[in-house]
């Protein structure tokens, strides 16, 4: 299954859910209780759905494949079709795999719904996709300066400059910074912390930025305190 990615562990102190799927809001700000700013991402959280159970004498580890997004019948292939029918859950967009030490306890088609796994003030670490800027040149993609517009080379404000050596070693050496392809790639954020939840529209919001453009999918990770 393309749609299936196994994430690292993140264990919890009860064993329980160790995160969640969601898809980012986007940005706001909320006042602490002395008054202070504090910019925060809105993340729809869930509700999740269990959509397999693995087990140690079974598949070798302990994990809970979750599902989150509603897609249409019709464009999910028919493996997936009878996974879906199997757990008793809708055709779901994204799917991904927690390891937790309390899966045998979740069920398939159990939903779980963002305030059963996280709240105020937990540290979480958000994995999302960074939005995608195509092909860039040094400028953009590595913040170089440039050249100078004088001594003959108004041509050359946005170039690289030299990228190789002499007579030796003559050559590019690996891991220069050039043009290329700039962002479209799976980043992680760590240590951020959780100041609010709202259950009643399964809605998480996270002091900071997180990867990705608004309606992107993203993982949250419960990081073991």
């Amino acid at each position: 299954m393309r749609a299936l990615r196994r994430t690292a562990l993140y264990s919890t102190m009860d064993g329980g859910m160790t995160g969640l799927l969601g898809k980012k809001i986007g940005m706001t700000s909320i006042f602490d209780d002395s008054g202070q700013v504090i910019p925060c991402t809105v993340i729809e959280a869930g509700p999740c759905f269990v959509t397999q159970v693995k087990t140690n004498d079974r598949d070798g580890y302990t994990a809970v494949q979750l599902g989150f997004g509603e897609k249409r019948e019709r464009l999910v292939t028919s493996p997936l079709r009878g996974h879906f029918a199997k757990a008793n859950v809708k055709p779901m967009r994204i799917l991904r795999e927690f390891r937790s030490v309390g899966g045998a306890e979740m069920q398939p088609g159990q939903e779980i719904r963002v305030d059963t796994v996280f709240a105020k003030g937990d540290v979480v670490s958000v994995i999302g996709t960074s939005k995608g800027h195509g092909f860039q040149g040094v400028v953009k993609r590595h913040h170089f300066g440039g050249g100078f517009r004088t001594h003959g080379q108004s041509d050359r404000e946005r170039a690289p400059g030299s990228i190789g050596s002499s007579s030796y070693p003559s050559r590019v050496l690996k891991g220069m910074r050039m043009a290329g392809r700039m962002g479209g790639t799976r980043i992680t954020v760590s240590n951020l912390r959780v100041v609010g939840v709202i259950a009643d529209s399964n809605l998480l919001l996270v002091k900071g930025s997180v990867p990705g453009a608004v309606n992107g999918y993203l993982e949250i990770h419960k990081v073991k305190a």
